[in-house]
């Protein structure tokens, strides 16, 4: 048993053993110390919720499992991180200290900020190696898509034979509540951890990725159609490089709408990389507006009652409130339905993406902050490149429920309904169920020219060519995130 200083190696999202660089290099070099500390404060922040604590909570105890079957559990802390840590150092001494590099929001990066200099000064080197496709202090996005293509291409990091063990306490997995998380009900939730990705991503590429492409728009049946590993990328059980590389064995060996299918998802996993590496080089993404012009061009509304009538699922339009309230239920909602409840609330609603995007994350399992955020101001139409996208919320139930199938499935009160009577439930008396908010073709007709005096001001062209030059991608083959139209960016209105 070891009794001296110690490689430590602490785990963030990334709760795994296998691909895990920092892991291997450390038990490389001497006794590991497995650490996952549980911040408080890093959980009471207004993005975080006692969903996407469970997820890595179920991955925590998978990954204390696999470490103790290597010869040392993983240790869990709970409490601040450079207070953790110089515990730790003080009781048991630290060599270095090893950790992937994550792109995170506002407190992550100030963490990481005081850990590194808690560690400067007292003479422990940090090494932190790369765990996506996001490269740190990117001077240029030229040449972004081969590096990305290389890194995920490079073997896959091994995991340790054995880990020697070392004399210290384990430490329990904290409930929730014990850290202060609000309840949460969220009966449906997906659980975390490393098993659990393992066997989505062989059923997917074995067979599930054959409708993923025609498939992956419609709530219903994206929920089998798409790979589902959204919240294991998040929480680090399964690395990108694993499942690419696992995507490219098996698109060799598919054919027709198969390998049709896991060619998207290989696509969407280079986008997965593109969308953090834009929180990567512009932290404040998550609470600035990309394009400068749009700051203040909205009312926060949080609070208000559509504001709340749309957090609940009680807009009055019916696929909009299925959505919301699957994605309360579950933890889990396919990309489109995502897109469209962010533009209605930002667009038909006209609130701020901020407190929007918050409700939202809170609700996302498979939180991700620089995808999340994003997304958030690209269908908030923020950017100042992207096409603006106002997402008709009619027209969005009857193209992908037209049998209104998922709409009596979270809106029982319309279970009575026909369609596609459904879809439009006040012409038809229903009692028990709002009235909509306002008209939905005013309301986007509203938002348009809002949005397009904005972008008639003097200089938007300039600062959005910069924009692009700085966040667009160079992908060859990908299509471009925005197009151009004269001196501006499309509207698409009947999405």
């Amino acid at each position: 048993m070891a009794s001296g200083p110690v490689q430590l190696v602490w785990f963030k999202r990334d709760l795994r053993v296998a691909d895990h660089a920092p892991l291997a290099e450390a038990a490389s070099r001497g006794p590991v110390l497995p650490l996952w500390i549980v911040e408080p404060e890093l959980w009471a922040e207004p993005d975080a919720s006692a969903r996407q604590y469970r997820v890595q909570r179920d991955a925590a105890g998978e990954l204390r499992v696999d470490l103790a079957a290597l010869g040392q559990p993983l240790v869990v802390r709970v409490g601040e991180a450079v207070a953790v840590l110089e515990t730790i150092r003080r009781t048991h001494g630290i060599t270095a200290l090893w950790t992937h590099q994550e792109t995170t929001g506002a407190f992550g990066h100030a963490r990481d900020r005081r850990v590194r200099a808690w560690a400067r000064a007292r003479g422990i080197p940090v090494h932190e190696p790369r765990q996506t496709g996001a490269i740190r202090a990117l001077a240029s996005r030229d040449g972004w898509a081969r590096r990305w293509e290389a890194f995920t291409r490079a073997p896959l990091v091994p995991a340790p034979s054995a880990l020697e063990p070392v004399a210290i306490e384990p430490g329990r997995l904290p409930e929730p509540a014990a850290i202060g998380l609000a309840p949460d009900p969220c009966p449906g939730l997906a659980r975390g951890g490393r098993r659990a990705a393992e066997a989505l991503l062989a059923s997917f590429l074995a067979g599930r990725a054959e409708t993923y492409r025609r498939a992956m728009a419609s709530p219903l049946a994206g929920w089998s159609a798409c790979s589902r590993l959204s919240a294991h990328f998040a929480s680090g059980t399964l690395s990108i490089r694993e499942a690419a590389q696992a995507g490219r064995a098996a698109r060799s060996r598919a054919g027709g709408a198969l390998r049709e299918g896991i060619d998207s998802f290989l696509t969407r996993l280079a986008w997965h990389c593109h969308f953090i590496q834009k929180l990567e080089s512009e932290p404040a993404l998550e609470r600035r507006a990309l394009h400068p012009a749009y700051e203040g061009l909205r009312v926060d509304g949080a609070g208000t009652e559509r504001f709340e009538r749309w957090a609940s699922g009680c807009t009055g339009w019916p696929f909009v409130d299925a959505c919301m309230r699957c994605l309360a239920e579950t933890g889990w909602l396919n990309f489109r339905a995502r897109a469209m409840l962010v533009s209605v609330a930002t667009m038909h609603l006209w609130l701020d993406w901020r407190p929007v995007g918050l409700h939202l994350a809170r609700l996302f399992a498979d939180y991700e902050p620089g995808i999340h955020w994003s997304q958030v101001q690209m269908q908030s139409g923020t950017t100042g490149v992207n096409t603006i996208r106002m997402y008709n919320p009619v027209k969005q139930g009857l193209d992908q429920d037209p049998d209104g199938v998922f709409i009596r499935r979270w809106v029982p009160e319309l279970a009575s309904l026909p369609a596609p009577a459904i879809h439009r439930p006040w012409e038809h008396g229903v009692c028990g169920y709002p009235a909509p908010i306002g008209d939905h073709a005013a309301l986007a007709a509203i938002a348009r020219e809002r949005l397009w005096s904005v972008r008639r001001g003097d200089g938007y062209r300039r600062v959005a060519d910069a924009i692009q030059l700085r966040h667009g991608s160079r992908r060859s083959g990908m299509r471009q995130t925005g197009r151009r139209v004269g001196a501006q960016t499309a509207l698409d209105l009947e999405t």
